[in-house]
C-alpha cells in the first residue's frame, strides 16, 4: 500500500509540474501570433497561434527529453522564452525601421527588406547561452514562424540556412572578436541564400543589388546585437559563456594573484589539477574551459590559513602537531566554507561555487581519523572528520574530486614508474568509488575508465625522467658550513706542492670539484 501511495504521490508530482510549465508554450505563443500576424482577422490570428503551440511544445518536449538539467532552472526556461519572443519583437522592429528607411532613400521594396532582418541574433544567442543542440532546435522553430511571418516558404529557407551557420560559427567562441568573424560567416551564406531566392523569383536582374546589400548587412547586424546583448544577459540571469570563462583563468584576476602569492603550493596544486581534468573532458561529455576554471578555483578557501595545509608548508615544523585531531580537522574542513565566502566577494559563477563545496564530498579525512584513534580510548565518531558535502552532483565535480586526490597522492610516490602512477590513479578511484562519492552524479563506468587512462597519461608526463647533467651531482647531500671550512683547511696543504691549478666549486650548492690539467 505505502509503495502505491507514493506512486500516486509521484504522478501527481509530475502532473503538477507539467501544468506549472504550460505558461512557457501559452505566453510565447500568443505574444508571437500577435506579433506576425497582420491586420485584425480572428480566424488567421487562431490559425498562427495553433502553429505557434505546436512548435513551442515540440521546443518543451525536446528539452525535457534531451536537456533535463534546464528544468530544474526556471531562470533557464525562462530565458528561452524571452529569447524567442525577443527575436520575434526584434525583427518586426527591424522591419518596421527598414521600411521607413527605404522609403526615404526611394527603393522601397517589401521583398528585398526582409532580407536585412537580424533574425538569426536568437539562434546565435542561444548557442552561446545555452549549448547547439538547443540552438539548432531554435533555428528550427524560428525559422518556421518566420516563413508564416513574411508569408512565404522560401524565407524560411533562408533564416534557416542563416541560422544554422550562426549556431556552428560560435561554438568555439572564446572571444568576442569572435563574434564579429560569426557575422561576416552569416553575411555571406545570406548572401547566396538571397541570390538563390532571387533566381526562383525571376527577380535576378531587377533587384539583386538591394537583396544583397540588406542580406549583407544582416550578418553585421547580428553581431552588433549580440555583443550588446550578452554580456546584459549572463549578468541577468547569471549564465556564463565560455568568454566569462576565459576571463576567470587570466593570471592577474586578484584572487588567482591572492593564491599565487600567499599560498604558491596550493596554486600550483589547483594548476595540475586543472591539467588532468580539461584532459579527461570533453571525453566524458564535459566542456573542457569550465572543467579547468573550476578546478583553478576549488582550493581557493586554503588562502586564509594557508600554513596548516601541507603543500603551503616550506619549514619542517608542522603546525597540526600542537593541535589535536579534532580541531586539525576543523580548520581542514573550514576552507570550503571560507572558499565560498571569497567566491561570493569576488562574485565568481555559480559552477564554481557548486565545486567549491562539492570536490570533497562527504569523504572522511583519515589521517586525523586514524590519529584520534590512536591517541583517544574511546572511538572518534566518523562524523566529526567528514567533510560537509555534498557529493558530486555532475561530472565536473567528479572530475574534480578524483583528480584533487590523486594530485595529492601521486606526492607521495618516491619511484614513480609508469605501473605504479597507475596503481596510485586505480586505487584512489576504487576508494572514492567504495565510499559512495559518485553515487549522486551520472558518471558512468566507461567514464571512470577514459578518466582513469587521462590521468595516469598526464601524471606520467609529470613525473617525467631526465638525464643527469655532467659534472653536477644534485642528489649528493651538501655538507654544512663548517665541514666545508674544514675541507678547505684540508686541501690547501696539497694545493700548493701540485703544479697544475686545481678549480674548487664546493662553495657552490651541488656542485662537484672539477680538476682543470693540462693536457
Amino acid at each position: 500500500m505505502k509503495g502505491t501511495k507514493s506512486e500516486k504521490n509521484k504522478r501527481k508530482i509530475k502532473i503538477e509540474i507539467d501544468f506549472r510549465n504550460l505558461y512557457l508554450i501559452f505566453i510565447p505563443s500568443i505574444v508571437v501570433a500577435i506579433a506576425i500576424v497582420r491586420g485584425f482577422d480572428v480566424s488567421n490570428f487562431l490559425a498562427v497561434l495553433f502553429v505557434c503551440l505546436i512548435l513551442m511544445s515540440i521546443v518543451l518536449m525536446d528539452i525535457f527529453r534531451y536537456k533535463p538539467p534546464y528544468t530544474r532552472k526556471k531562470k533557464m526556461l525562462i530565458l528561452l522564452m524571452l529569447l524567442l519572443i525577443g527575436t520575434i519583437v526584434f525583427g518586426r522592429g527591424v522591419e518596421y525601421l527598414l521600411m521607413n528607411f527605404s522609403k526615404g532613400m526611394g527603393f522601397a521594396n517589401h521583398k528585398a527588406i526582409i532580407y536585412g532582418i537580424p533574425v538569426e541574433a536568437g539562434p546565435m544567442l542561444i548557442c552561446l547561452l545555452f549549448d547547439s543542440h538547443t540552438a539548432i532546435i531554435f533555428s528550427f522553430i524560428i525559422s518556421m514562424i518566420s516563413g508564416i511571418w513574411q508569408g512565404d516558404a522560401f524565407y524560411a529557407f533562408y533564416v534557416f540556412t542563416g541560422s544554422i551557420v550562426a549556431v556552428f560559427s560560435v561554438l568555439r567562441c572564446k572571444k568576442r572578436t569572435d563574434l564579429i568573424k560569426g557575422g561576416v560567416y552569416i553575411s555571406g551564406v545570406n548572401v547566396i541564400s538571397a541570390i538563390v531566392v532571387s533566381l526562383h523569383e525571376g527577380q535576378f536582374t531587377q533587384y539583386i543589388i538591394q537583396y544583397v546589400i540588406f542580406a549583407a548587412t544582416s550578418g553585421i547586424s547580428v553581431a552588433a546585437f549580440v555583443s550588446l546583448s550578452l554580456p546584459v544577459l549572463e549578468y541577468t540571469f547569471k549564465v556564463n559563456t565560455d568568454i566569462t570563462l576565459l576571463e576567470l583563468l587570466d593570471l592577474n584576476q586578484p584572487l588567482m594573484k591572492s593564491l599565487m602569492i600567499n599560498a604558491p603550493g596550493t596554486y600550483h596544486h589547483s594548476v595540475i589539477v586543472g591539467n588532468l581534468v580539461e584532459t579527461a573532458a570533453e571525453d566524458v561529455g564535459v566542456n573542457p574551459l569550465l572543467a579547468r576554471v573550476t578546478a583553478y578555483y576549488h582550493d581557493i578557501g586554503k588562502i586564509k590559513m594557508a600554513d596548516y595545509f601541507v603543500e603551503n608548508q616550506s619549514n619542517a615544523v608542522n603546525k597540526h602537531e600542537k593541535l589535536t585531531p579534532h580541531m586539525s580537522s576543523l580548520i581542514l574542513i573550514s576552507h570550503v566554507k571560507e572558499g565560498l565566502e571569497l567566491a561570493d566577494e569576488y562574485n565568481l559563477p555559480e559552477p564554481v561555487k557548486d565545486i567549491i563545496t562539492q570536490h570533497h564530498g562527504r569523504s572522511i579525512m583519515m589521517f586525523f581519523y586514524q590519529k584520534a584513534k590512536e591517541e583517544q580510548s574511546e572511538p572518534p565518531k566518523e562524523e566529526d572528520y567528514r567533510y560537509p558535502g555534498p557529493k558530486p552532483q555532475s561530472k565536473v565535480a567528479a572530475l574534480v574530486m578524483m583528480a584533487d586526490a590523486i594530485e595529492a597522492a601521486s606526492r607521495v610516490l618516491k619511484d614513480p614508474t609508469p605501473s605504479r602512477v597507475a596503481g596510485l590513479v586505480e586505487k584512489i578511484v576504487n576508494n572514492i568509488l567504495i565510499d559512495g562519492q559518485l553515487s549522486e552524479c551520472d558518471l558512468t563506468l566507461r567514464d571512470i575508465n577514459i578518466i582513469k587512462e587521462r590521468y595516469s597519461y598526464i601524471l606520467n608526463g609529470i613525473f617525467h625522467k631526465r638525464i643527469e647533467y655532467p659534472g653536477f651531482n644534485f642528489n649528493k647531500p651538501q655538507p654544512s658550513e663548517g665541514e666545508r671550512d674544514k675541507n678547505n683547511g684540508k686541501e690547501s696543504a696539497p694545493k700548493d706542492k701540485d703544479k697544475h691549478p686545481v678549480v674548487q666549486t664546493n662553495n657552490a650548492p651541488g656542485y662537484e670539484s672539477l680538476d682543470i690539467r693540462k693536457g
